[in-house]
């Protein structure tokens, strides 16, 4: 008989070696709160160079990771909520941010949409946002473009060139990053809400014009005393998406 995996309360505060891989993949979250306790750039370093492992068809490695610390972290989040707040104030503006690929589907159907509110109602219940609280929304949702206050923000970019199989290869080597940060004691959030942004990021980080920003992520140590990240995410048992062919 299977047995059901450990919720992630227990996971987080009963892990006995964090280095091991299932136990860096069962505490795993997407921290929203960090501390403000630098990480070491050797430590940011070798967690990359043990990411880079990830697969990707015919090796063609295809990220690129930018590292923003200090004042040019700051920099860039004070640029991007900015515009946040003036797409806000103005929802005109948004037409100067577009994605540049569909990270969420055109049409939300069962049952995506339905963990997808749940998702958002369960977040917001534990941070006591009420319904229509609009100004309280914004406030969280700007939270993203300060990378929840954590020390680090990475930046993953893609040449263009590249197809769409890139991507699956891409999120594989996201992954090895989130689980390498576990090894080491860091937590992480991996951000899809900075893509909006990417041509005010993409010339501030340096890219070339040929990259497109997949995605940002937050780095650091996570705060377990902030309520933020008391929320758990329910996930689906093996026997609901597993279908035995024989």
């Amino acid at each position: 008989m299977t047995q059901p995996a450990l919720p992630q309360s227990q996971v987080q505060t009963a892990v006995a070696d964090p280095s091991s891989v299932d136990a860096a993949m069962l505490s795993r979250f997407s921290a929203r709160a960090f501390e403000s306790r630098p990480v070491d750039r050797d430590v940011i370093m070798d967690l990359l160079q043990v990411a880079g492992r990830a697969p990707s068809g015919t090796n063609t490695q295809p990220w690129k990771v930018y590292v923003l610390q200090g004042a040019r972290r700051d920099e860039l989040v004070q640029k991007v909520c900015a515009a946040h707040d003036a797409v806000t104030a103005d929802p005109g503006l948004a037409a100067q941010y577009a994605e540049a690929y569909d990270y969420y589907p055109q049409q939300w159907v069962s049952p995506y949409i339905d963990r997808r509110r749940a998702c958002g109602f369960g977040l917001y219940g534990v941070l006591g946002i009420g319904k229509g609280d609009k100004a309280r929304m914004h406030e969280q949702h700007q939270r993203n473009f300060k990378f929840f206050d954590a020390p680090v923000g990475l930046m993953f970019t893609i040449d263009k060139v590249m197809g769409r199989g890139s991507l699956l290869d891409y999120g594989m080597f996201l992954q090895n990053v989130m689980l390498a940060a576990r090894a080491r004691g860091l937590h992480t959030c991996p951000q899809a809400a900075w893509n909006n942004f990417a041509n005010i990021i993409l010339p501030f980080v340096g890219a070339q014009e040929q990259e497109m920003l997949v995605c940002g992520m937050a780095l650091g140590y996570a705060d377990t005393s902030a309520l933020v990240n008391t929320f758990e995410t329910e996930r689906e048992p093996a026997t609901a998406f597993t279908h035995w062919v024989e």
